[in-house]
């Protein structure tokens, strides 16, 4: 390997990858008086900005109106065909990009006197990273270089075209019927949001779909994409895959046969390692990435790995907060650990699915006889009736008082959710949940009901406190 001779760059902080972590890295520690290089290779914003959550929600989006139009007679408003125009949808995408792209970009982190080059690192020893022409030596080193599509070697699928979150977005030509394989939640986010758009759509998935959900949650939503058309196979491991653009065929092992127009990979992410060289930097490998302690240390202790490529949770916002973890811990010496039960997660389908902390089965396992549960269905919320998005629940666990985890199907449950990621995190009290005052009518009082449906036994059906209002009416004037 032919090094650069030039006298190496020296900083305090080098990031590897301008995604979401490592931008906040960066901004955070270059504004807070360290001098940092950050490296990117492809585009600035990462997987987040340019494949994953901005442009699927802005499609989804665009489905949603198409699915009003269609779907607006029980509000007194004549159902309509919509007027489906896929390329346009697709522009919408990439305005919502650009639009954003600014607050991403190479200028304005120049700004914040961050030095940026535009090239992939690869470390040549324990201290020392090279960058196209340059090499970085750096006090500390963050590694967050993020994830892409896993694309499993189904046999076939190398001679057949086939679109993935990184290709999806720049398609204008609306698929006739699109397969996809994988039932996670970009599989079926993108399931829905072609279903409204008019396409046919059919998920392929070799065990259940949505099977890291809760089962009973996972239910709702899969019975209203069957509802608007989508096709569901479960148990449906795709075995060969053979055809030509236009004319697809998956063949799964049990001997069902799918056929479809264009066909989506989403069996899941792999952690971007490859280019890094992580045997020159003293870094231990793990098989879903880096392997990191709970301060998200590599084996080399001057580096760092955050967000996917730490080979934990794989989300934008995990990404962010590690950013937090790693400022207080790299820029202050300050002793700085990774948590995970208050790290909510959310499938944007209609209705939406959200998770943070335990699951119910997963705190039962842990609690036992311990565990209680609280739960208010959609169905009960006042608004949720005027908008008619009735379908759906709140499942909270406690023990011994305090949430450990609460699971919420339903209308706008990805920003539900963040109360009970609140709670998890500094250790509330059902109680102080239960004291919250929520405008009536909003979807945001079932926190605050599910909370009060804990209590309700404990008030109404408790001879103890029935016993004390009567001693107390006796007495007061």
């Amino acid at each position: 390997m032919t090094v650069s001779s030039q006298t190496p760059i020296k900083c305090d902080l080098l990031v590897i990858g301008a995604g979401s972590g490592g931008l906040s890295v960066a901004a955070g520690a270059s504004q807070m008086g360290a001098s940092v290089v950050l490296l990117e290779g492809h585009k600035m914003g990462g997987d987040c900005l340019n494949f994953g959550c901005v442009p699927s929600k802005a499609l989804l989006a665009s489905a949603k109106v198409a699915q009003t139009q269609a779907h607006s007679a029980a509000f007194g408003v004549a159902d309509q065909v919509p007027q489906v125009d896929y390329a346009a949808a697709k522009t919408h995408v990439h305005n919502t990009i650009e639009t954003i792209a600014p607050m991403d970009s190479q200028e304005r982190f120049e700004g914040f006197g961050v030095k940026v080059f535009r090239e992939f690192g690869e470390f040549i020893s324990p201290t020392e990273v090279k960058a196209g022409d340059h090499v970085i030596c750096a006090r500390r080193v963050v590694i967050a270089t993020g994830s892409s599509p896993l694309v499993p070697p189904v046999p076939g699928l190398e001679s057949v075209p086939y679109e993935t979150n990184e290709t999806l977005f720049d398609l204008r030509e609306r698929p006739e019927h699109l397969l996809i394989i994988g039932g996670g939640p970009i599989g079926m986010e993108m399931a829905q949001a072609h279903i409204r758009l008019g396409c046919k759509v059919t998920v392929i998935e070799g065990a259940k779909a949505l099977g890291r959900d809760d089962p009973e949650a996972a239910a709702i939503v899969l019975e209203a994409l069957r509802d608007e058309g989508v096709e569901i196979a479960e148990d449906a491991l795709a075995a060969e895959i053979t055809g030509e653009a236009g004319a697809i065929e998956v063949k799964t092992k049990d001997g069902r046969s799918f056929a479809g127009s264009h066909l989506l990979m989403a069996v899941g992410r792999k952690s971007n390692v490859e280019r890094l060289n992580l045997q020159a930097g003293g870094i231990e490998p793990s098989r879903t990435g880096i392997k990191v302690d709970a301060s998200l240390r590599t084996s080399n202790k001057r580096v760092y790995a955050i967000g996917d490529v730490a080979g934990g949770l794989q989300f934008t916002h995990v990404a962010g907060y590690h950013a937090g973890v790693i400022i207080r811990s790299a820029l202050f010496g300050l002793p700085s650990k990774a948590q995970e039960l208050h790290i909510p997660r959310a499938t944007y389908t209609d209705p939406e699915l959200a998770q943070v902390g335990l699951s119910e089965a997963a705190a039962r396992a842990q609690y036992g006889d311990r565990l209680e549960l609280a739960r208010f269905d959609f169905h009960h919320n006042d608004r949720a009736l005027a908008e008619l998005k009735t379908k759906g629940f709140i499942k909270v666990m406690v023990v011994k008082g305090r949430p450990v985890g609460a699971t919420i199907v339903g209308h706008q449950a990805g920003e539900l959710i963040s109360l009970w990621s609140l709670a998890l995190a500094n250790r509330l009290k059902m109680s102080e949940v239960a004291a919250m005052v929520a405008p009536y009518p909003s979807v945001g009082e079932i926190n605050k009901r599910v909370a009060g449906a804990y209590f309700s036994p404990r008030l109404f059906e408790s001879r103890l406190v029935k016993r004390a209002v009567q001693f107390v009416q006796r007495w007061i004037p």
